[in-house]
């Protein structure tokens, strides 16, 4: 059989850890044992936070939503249903970014879902 020799291999795969941790701070960039945890480390975290990113946004534009909703006398969940029953459909990213950009489109789409809130009383 012959002989492999991993030279070429190893070097390889240190040099790819070491270049995933530059930037690192002290001998976590540099040797290779820590590089190699605080890379795998990193990694999860990416990985986890990824997930967490859209959570954050979320309740970041869900907040702003309810505090531009109760401005107009209405709580985000009420504000939510009456759009649900008019129909209209903007997405909750969109309308956080309308009620900090453009506050007199926001206050129109509440008026609208306030009405289908009436048309759909009056129906009962």
């Amino acid at each position: 059989m012959t002989r492999v020799k991993r030279g070429n291999v190893a070097r390889k795969r240190r040099k790819k850890i070491l270049k995933l941790a530059k930037g690192f701070r002290g001998s976590h960039s540099t040797l290779f044992r820590t590089a190699n945890q605080q890379v795998m480390k990193a990694l999860r975290s990416a990985y986890r936070d990824r997930k967490r990113r859209k959570r954050d946004f979320r309740r970041l534009w869900i907040a702003r939503i309810n505090a531009a909703a109760r401005q107009h006398g209405i709580s985000y969940s009420q504000l939510m249903g009456n759009m649900r029953k008019a129909n209209i459909q903007l997405n909750r990213k969109m309308l956080a970014q309308m009620a900090v950009t453009d506050p007199a489109s926001f206050s129109k789409v509440a008026e609208l879902a306030n009405k289908a809130k009436g048309v759909d009383e009056a129906r009962r």
